[in-house]
């Protein structure tokens, strides 16, 4: 009876092992077959592991309770390891919040349906290397797109060019080296647009340039790049507005005067571009040292800045600008003396709408220094704008022209009248045509010659009598003569 049990317990116990060592058998019904307690609970904590090794998976559906955080039109899934942008978002969603995930690739379809409410969109910190040139045809109404701190290495052609809607792109902090020139078209509503912290070595001038600029932006970041050379004449044409907000700071720079000139005519004007980063605009010298570019003036002799004036012409019509720190600011007027411009005056001087002042038919007393008074809600700002008039025409036929060319006239003519006076006067006895005649056969009155051939000595005269000798009218020293004339 004791052997009975004890071979009955070892039938139970190998059933058991096999059953440990067959996982195949799971499922399958077995007649008298008992799972041990560390089984059950191997299998169970195996079950419970699956939805984490599917967490983030391709095409996961958006899960408001664990893989993110839903609040009203706020989806924030940031923090959550996720490799891929979660499906069956909320077509309502205003902002979407991605970042701090391992989100390596934006394809086109990451999003299958429109998201016509999307306004902030937030990919930083994913280790982004791959961005498709489709990837936002159905979220065309965004305002706001942070694509920093990331692993993108190149921005193609056109592939911004559906955001039409677009104020503020965040690429800072890439791997960027090769912008193409048409990577940013069709922003047309760009204000902001941050590029610092990448490996770009061409200074992006057309989107800051007349007839081909992004019309609204006024703050283009390209601090800590690799850019060496600048269109400074280009750099310098711009509007102040933009100037304020163009920061290049912390580029290896090439050390020239043009450049400290530049960037001291900006420090003066307080542009914040130059006024708050002075201190680290640094350029190259041949030598390869870097040194401040407010110091130059020092090492390669540059001249101290001065404020360029306008210089112009008599009669001409001149437009003077405004030029300020922000944009649309409301400016009005001084003439020198202090005569404000009234905007509806009848004078030269006109305000015009866009803040300009236009002076027509420039007269000689225009001259002198005119005061723009600009004024908005955060800031007040003075312009002073020197006016140099030349005192003659563009063509050079002005009063100090025909001033000198008379006075010159004047000389010639005197010197052809002393001319005339010392060499042109009637010949002396030594070049008559009698010349070798007795001289007291040409005598005449005065000792001169009669041109009438005849003699009014008398012989009275002869035999001394005291008779006077006629006057004769037609005698050539009665005129030229220094001789004093006896009637």
């Amino acid at each position: 009876m004791v052997l009975v049990v004890r071979k009955k317990n070892s039938v139970r116990a190998k059933q058991s092992t096999i059953m440990m060592s067959s996982p195949r058998t799971l499922g399958k019904p077995v007649t008298g077959v008992l799972f041990s307690m560390s089984a059950c609970v191997g299998w169970a904590l195996c079950f419970s592991l699956l939805p984490l090794l599917f967490l983030g998976a391709e095409g996961s559906a958006l899960n408001c309770h664990t893989t993110c955080i839903c609040a009203s039109n706020v989806v924030s899934c940031s923090k959550m390891y996720l490799t891929t942008v979660p499906t069956s978002l909320p077509p309502y969603t205003a902002v979407l919040d991605l970042s701090y995930n391992n989100i390596t690739k934006l394809r086109a379809e990451w999003t299958p349906v429109k998201l016509s409410r999307l306004r902030n969109l937030l990919l930083g910190h994913n280790g982004l290397h791959f961005l498709s040139s489709e990837a936002f045809i159905y979220v065309t109404g965004l305002r706001y797109l942070d694509l920093s701190s990331n692993s993108l290495d190149q921005l193609s052609e056109y592939m911004f060019e559906p955001l039409v809607h677009l104020e503020v792109l965040l690429l800072y902090n890439n791997r960027i080296s090769q912008v193409d020139r048409t990577a940013f078209s069709g922003l047309n509503s760009l204000q902001k647009l941050y590029l610092s912290q990448n490996q770009i070595s061409r200074f992006p001038l057309e989107l800051v340039k007349d007839k081909t600029r992004l019309e609204k932006l006024s703050l283009l970041d390209m601090s800590s790049n690799k850019v060496k050379v600048l269109q400074i004449q280009e750099l310098q044409n711009l509007p102040g507005w933009i100037k304020n907000g163009l920061y290049f700071h912390n580029n290896p720079l090439l050390c020239d005067c043009d450049l400290y000139s530049l960037l001291t005519h900006w420090y003066l004007r307080k542009f914040s571009s130059a006024y708050d980063f002075r201190d680290e605009y640094t350029c190259v010298l041949s030598d390869k040292r870097n040194v401040s570019v407010f110091e130059l003036n020092t090492h390669l002799n540059c001249s101290t800045f001065k404020e360029e004036v306008e210089e112009t012409y008599l009669d001409q019509t001149l437009i003077l600008s405004c030029d300020t720190r922000q944009r649309d600011m409301t400016k009005t007027w001084t003439l020198p003396g202090n005569v404000p411009v009234a905007a509806n005056s009848n004078l030269s001087a006109v305000a015009l709408p866009d803040g300009k002042l236009q002076l027509s038919s420039v007269r000689a007393e225009d001259s002198g220094t005119y005061t723009c008074f600009a004024t908005s809600d955060a800031l007040n700002e003075t312009v002073y704008v020197v006016l140099k008039v030349h005192n003659f025409t563009i063509n050079g036929n002005g009063e100090t022209l025909n001033t000198a060319y008379t006075t010159l006239v004047g000389c010639l003519a005197s010197v052809v009248l002393v001319l005339i006076y010392l060499y042109l006067t009637p010949c002396r006895c030594f070049c008559c045509p009698n010349h070798n005649k007795d001289p007291k056969d040409l005598q005449g009155q005065n000792g001169k010659l009669n041109p009438s051939g005849e003699e009014d000595a008398e012989e009275d005269g002869l035999q001394g009598k005291a008779h006077r000798k006629k006057s004769v009218a037609e005698s050539i020293s009665s005129v030229f003569s220094d001789t004093p004339i006896v009637v």
